[in-house]
């Protein structure tokens, strides 16, 4: 049986916090490694943002990465922008927590219009912040009680 984003590779572990600045210093001594560098989603011109299919020139983060092993990383990500976007509304529904389980893919167009067909829509899309990859949120709590997330890198 195919998987519908056409891999297993799991890359990345997610949870939304309200203070990334916090959450970094503390997953950081928990881990034993050094805090990392905070970057943000950035800016619309670059990442294109869309949310429910269109275009949020508003929608933003910041966030903070750890490598777990050489495949998966942990990310700590804070809402900011003040608009509805896949991890305010997360924020605002569920508080903080466990958001999303990304996965490594290629050709996340083709995979969407797959992952669409199977019943699971996009709710949130944009680019990386120096446009080296793209992202994509699919709408699978309903089902996989739990966010899956695309991650490209071009």
């Amino acid at each position: 049986m195919e998987p519908i984003l056409g891999t297993r590779k799991l890359v990345q572990i997610c949870a939304i916090v309200k203070d990334v600045e916090t959450a970094k210093r503390k997953w950081a001594e928990f881990l034993g490694v050094d805090v990392p560098e905070t970057a943000n989603a950035g800016p619309y011109e670059i990442t294109e943002a869309q949310y429910l299919g269109k275009p949020e020139k508003k929608a933003n983060c910041l966030m903070a990465s750890f490598d777990l092993t050489e495949d998966i990383s942990f990310e700590v990500l804070q809402p900011t922008g003040g608009v509805p976007s896949e991890w305010q509304n997360f924020l605002n529904e569920r508080g903080e927590g466990i958001h999303h389980f990304a996965f490594g893919v290629k050709d996340t167009e083709a995979l969407l219009k797959k992952a669409e067909a199977a019943g699971y829509g996009c709710t949130q899309k944009g680019k990386y912040n120096n446009a080296s990859g793209m992202y994509a949120y699919l709408d699978t709590v309903p089902k996989l009680k739990a966010t899956i997330e695309a991650l490209e890198s071009f």
